[in-house]
Parts: structure tokens; sequence; C-alpha cells
């Protein structure tokens, strides 16, 4: 099989290029600025921009376990339809994927339902070691540890244990940073006043800027005392971008920062229209926060965008504020969100491309994945950088059926995606075949 895109605009490694590329089965075969082999299926690419497809580091598809609120099958079709080719999945699903055995029925459900690449971490507890180190770092992609309860609680909270992991693990580590005492004290002092209907505008102060910052700075203690691999999830707080580096390339990093995109869009204002939808763990917080983060995102202390894409029903999102879960589906929106502050001026296409695809799989090690390059995997975007359309319940495929999104205007659009050299999306049809593919990782010494 055969695909000739001409006349596209290439966006790679910081460089926009008029080309022609050529996808023969599932690689790259060419990229020149006029092929004119035969193929199977010619497109005109002319005015728009071709990306590598996005590369999301954290995902709740929910499932084994929790799938009325989305499953693998549901989810990967929307990140499809919102450019994202890879993703990397949590293991606070039920069972929470805590040995070997439940992450290997992880990936043999994504073996037959995933339209998108797969990888799925390793969970992390407190009397799981043994299973921890089991852990293949050639076909998974991490360690992930909950060092603050959220959903599906998988909290790790015994020093002992952190410092075992931590000391013995040679593969990456993902935590979630958030300081349980203190998130206890202040939801104990709401409750106090409120009991369990808490104004949601106040979830920012419960998980409050400390309890970020004490976990956040705690984990980069230890990672630095035992020389682990450390990636911090969804950062959210200012204080804590003092806590990152930008003076080495990303490749030399042992500690490393992620960014989603709710806390680079919203603030706790809109807490007061939104109300629960926007309920996150972490917290949106405040304006200060936001623009420190987008700050930190442009000088590289911030490695990577992701979304933390975690669907909930809307019946369970409109409940009381101690019943709300905490999470949103973003992933069919992430990459035109991200356009659109493009349009406005705040980000490079370039950029873009750095922090959703280049730097995941740099980070992560993805074999073959990520970039625009002659021998590489061909998961591609297309984007019309003209294209004006808002988000409505009628154009959502998340399984839930909401997005905090909703009645947002964009004027920028995914019309095709390729996963391993295959058109899955084409201008809002999703090929019913599944492409999706385990991801593999390159695995060094450190």
């Amino acid at each position: 099989m055969k695909t000739l895109i001409k006349n596209v605009n290439i966006v790679n490694e910081g460089k926009i290029f008029e080309s022609d590329i050529l996808i023969e089965n599932d690689i790259i075969s060419k990229i020149a600025s006029a092929i004119s082999e035969d193929a199977d299926q010619i497109i005109d690419g002319a005015g728009k921009y071709l990306l590598p497809g996005v590369i999301d580091d954290q995902v709740h598809f929910r499932e084994p376990g929790l799938t009325h609120k989305g499953d693998i099958e549901t989810e990967s079709r929307s990140a499809i339809a919102g450019g994202v080719t890879s993703f990397i999945d949590q293991p606070n699903t039920v069972p929470n994927a805590v040995t070997q055995e439940l992450l290997a029925d992880k990936y043999e459900i994504a073996s037959q339902k995933a339209y998108a690449n797969y990888g799925f971490m390793m969970g992390g507890t407190n009397d799981n070691l043994e299973e921890v180190l089991k852990t293949n770092p050639r076909n998974v992609p991490g360690i992930k540890l909950f060092l603050g309860s959220s959903t599906g609680n998988m909290l790790v909270d015994n020093p002992e244990t952190l410092e075992n992991i931590f000391s013995n693990t040679k593969m990456l580590i993902a935590v979630h940073c958030e300081d349980e005492a203190t998130i206890r004290a202040n939801t104990q002092k709401y409750m106090d006043e409120y009991g369990e209907d808490i104004p949601v505008k106040f979830h920012h102060l419960i998980r409050s800027e400390e309890a970020c910052y004490k976990s956040s700075s705690k984990a980069i203690e230890l990672a630095q005392k035992t020389g682990a691999r450390l990636h911090v999830f969804h950062l959210s707080t200012a204080k804590e971008m003092e806590l990152f580096r930008n003076d080495i390339p990303l490749k030399d990093k042992k500690i490393t920062a992620e960014v989603c995109v709710h806390h680079l869009t919203f603030t706790n204002v809109d807490y007061d229209t939104k109300g629960g939808l926007i309920k996150w763990n972490p917290a949106v917080k405040t304006q200060k926060d936001k623009d420190a983060l987008w700050e930190a995102l442009l000088d590289d202390r911030i490695d990577v965008i992701a979304t933390d894409h975690a669907p909930h029903t809307a019946e369970e999102k409109n409940n009381v504020y101690t019943k709300c879960p905490s999470g949103a589906p973003l992933v069919q929106h992430s990459l035109v969100v991200m356009l659109e502050n493009y349009k406005n001026g705040k980000i490079s296409l370039e950029k873009i491309v750095e922090k959703m695809s280049h730097n995941p799989a740099i980070l992560f090690r993805v074999e073959k994945r990520g970039f625009v390059k002659e021998g590489y995997k061909a998961d591609l975007v297309l984007v019309d950088l003209n294209a004006d359309w808002t988000v409505s319940k009628d154009n959502l495929l998340y399984k839930c059926g909401w997005s905090p999104l909703e009645g947002m205007n964009f004027h920028s659009k995914v019309t095709h995606t390729f996963v391993n050299g295959h058109l899955a999306y084409d201008n809002g049809k999703i090929t019913e075949e599944k492409f999706g593919e385990r991801l593999l990782f390159e695995v060094k010494e450190n």
C-alpha cells in the first residue's frame, strides 16, 4: 500500500517546509520536494500542515472495570479524530494494573480494540515491589505512582516503599504529586463549614499549591538521591516551576515535567460557569499559576503537553462536591486547543509539535515514532488551520457524551489521521478497521 501526500507544509524538528511525502505500508519511505511515484492514494495537502501524530503520555481510558465512563475502543476513536495516534494509559482501572498478569490483560484488550497505538503503565502500590521489578522496559513505558489519592485510590504513602521503588527500578517513574495529609486537612476544614456540598470554587484551595509543591519537591528530592528517572505529571502551580531546569537537552534530563491542556486553558474563575465539569486533580488554579505554566512550557522547563483524559458520566459529574469525581475527557480536542493558542500568538506550530509529539517520544524512548522522518512509522496528522467549527454534543466521540469545551469555537481542524500508514480518520469519518499497535521502547542503561 502506497500513499502520496503532495504539496504539504511539514512541521518537524523546529522547521516548516513544503514537501511531498510517500508512505509505503506502515513506514514513511520518502520526503522530497517532488515525488512522482505511482501510489494507491494521492492526497493533495496544498495549504495544509502535516504534523507527526500526537503522543499523549497520560490518559485514563477506563478499561477494564469502569467502561460505563469510557473504554479503549471509544476513547481511542476519539483520540485519532483529534490527531492523537499513540496513548499511554494509567493503571487505576478496576482491578488496578499492579501485577504482570493484570497488566497483560489490559494489553490483550487493547490488541483487539485500540484504534491508536498503545502503552500501559505498571502501577506501584505500598506492597508490590516484586511485581514492579518484573516489568519489561522494552514494551512497557514506565511505572506510575500516585503520591496523592485520586480516582481508583492507589495511594503510595509508605516512605520506605517509595525509596525502594526509586532505588531499584531503572524504568521511568511517573508520579501524581499531591500531599494527602494537606488535602485531607483542607477538605475537613471546608466540610465543617459546608458539609458535603462544598462550592467547587474552593477546589483549588483544597487541593492547594502547598499540597502540590510539598509532594513534587519530595519526589524530586528522592529522585536526586537515588538517581531514578522521574517524570512529574500534570503540574498546576507557579511555585513548582522552580523545581525544573532547562539548561540541558531533554534526552539528558533525569527529572522531567508535563503540563495538561486544561491547566493551560482554564483558571479558578471558570468554576463559576463550568462547576464540577472542570474539577480535576490537581485542581485548575489561578491566572498567576496558568501564566507561570505557559512561561515554563515555552522556556523548556516543562517538557510535554498531555491531556490526563479521564471521562466520567454527566450524572457522576453532577453530584455534590465530595461525590463529584475529578477528571474530564480531552483527547479529541487537545491538538485543536493548542492550535487555537497558535492562532492567538501564544505558541508556535514548531513548539506544539515539539511538546506533543517529539518530546513524549524522546522522554519515553518510543521506538520510531513522534517525528516526520524517513524510516519512521507513518503516524501523521493533516490539519487545516483555516476551518471554523464549534464543539457540540453532536460532534463528540467520547462515550460519556460531554466535554468541558462544549460551546467553544475553534479555527483549526484535524482533517486526516494516519496510524501506521493507514488512513484511520478522513474528514470526520473513522475507518472501522483498527490499526493501533503496541508501543515499543528503546532500552538504555540509564
